[in-house]
């Protein structure tokens, strides 16, 4: 006997994009963009609701009409006026559109954040939806066109749309050791015989993507420090757009150089020991904030309050620790557009003009 979801069986695998929209108890939904066969772990009926259910036979339809007249014909002529919604239900639809940057792979990074934006919705009673953007540049080029009303920036990315876009910073986590910041690491393999930049003629890059501290600007300062240009320098340079990937692809020799943010990389090495045994780090660059929430500069400002006020006394509630705990935290503190000076200061060392950088992607 075929049991209800008897249809999945039926269901293509596909290829390009798929938006999928999950809601959870709070009211928070997620966007999600899923390349290649459905993945696991999602609900089964979305997918049976995307692709449709095979249709109802003439007879099933025609019963169904007959009732509906029946029902009609049977109901008092008395007209009752339309419910009016209240305000907490008005404010309740009006959904709060929230941007991911891609540090770690799509489904780690909605698993993240997915908690924290329920936590948020209940908080500001306000409908959360998540959207993972595909590329760090893609939240400051389509912040407005996204409708998006907030966005966790990473550090440079947060510059590029302060400037551009006058986006005001809000608050960032403190990591369980205590510290606020992260910083960018150039890598290579030990048995790389690379030490310098004079190993590095000739050789291939993994960068993560032009609009990041770590994965960017750090090997762009670091070239130019020593008058030297990369393009011309190294034989290959490539953006992996995450920072586990760039980590993975040298660790898997399919690049001799990579750059990306020692708290990914720490992440990474606590579960597995060949980082720490494999590779070594060359440079650093100086300590910037960890990735933090930053609006639209128009947000109302009564819902702007209620988000940083909710992110900063979120420790404060003995039930929201697991939570935290969960996302990486420990809690959140205050944050303005002067944390984000030593990003400005370490642009300004190669005279980067944040107004006119073109951080796309080659």
């Amino acid at each position: 006997m075929e049991g209800p979801d008897h249809n999945l069986a039926k269901l293509p695998s596909f290829s390009g994009n798929l938006h999928v929209e999950r809601r959870t108890p709070l009211g928070c939904e997620t966007t999600k963009w899923v390349q290649g066969h459905l993945p696991m772990g999602l609900p089964r009926r979305l997918f049976i609701a995307s692709h449709g259910a095979e249709p109802m036979s003439r007879p099933i339809l025609l019963t169904c009409f007959l009732l509906a007249v029946l029902a009609l014909a049977g109901c008092s002529r008395t007209e009752t006026a339309p419910h009016e919604k209240s305000t907490a239900e008005v404010k309740q639809e009006k959904e709060v559109v929230i941007g991911l940057i891609p540090e770690r792979n799509i489904f780690a990074q909605v698993e993240r954040y997915e908690p924290l934006s329920g936590y948020l919705s209940k908080k500001i009673n306000r409908k959360i939806r998540l959207t993972v953007i595909p590329r760090y540049g893609n939240i400051i080029e389509n912040f407005a066109s996204a409708g998006l009303d907030g966005a966790f920036f990473g550090s440079f990315a947060y510059a590029l749309a302060h400037q551009r876009l006058g986006v005001e910073a809000l608050a960032r986590p403190v990591n369980p050791d205590g510290v606020s910041t992260y910083h960018g690491l150039i890598f290579v393999r030990k048995d790389s015989g690379i030490r310098s930049i004079r190993e590095m003629k000739g050789k291939r890059f993994a960068l993560v993507d032009r609009a990041t501290t770590a994965g960017y600007l750090l090997p762009l300062v670091y070239f130019k420090s020593h008058g030297t240009n990369y393009k011309t320098y190294l034989k290959e340079s490539y953006f992996t757009g995450t920072h586990e990937d760039a980590i993975l692809d040298v660790l898997d020799r399919k690049a001799d150089i990579g750059a990306a943010k020692n708290t990914v990389f720490e992440r990474m090495a606590a579960s597995d020991d060949r980082l720490k045994k494999e590779l070594i780090v060359l440079a650093r660059s100086p300590d910037v904030p960890e990735n933090g929430l930053a609006v639209r500069k128009d947000l109302d400002g009564a819902l702007k309050a209620a988000l940083k006020e909710s992110l900063l006394t979120m420790h404060e509630n003995p039930e929201n620790q697991g939570l935290l705990k969960a996302f990486g935290a420990k809690r959140f503190i205050e944050t303005s557009d002067r944390d984000y000076e030593p990003v400005y200061r370490y642009a300004g060392e190669i005279e980067l003009n944040l107004a006119t950088y073109n951080y796309l992607n080659d």
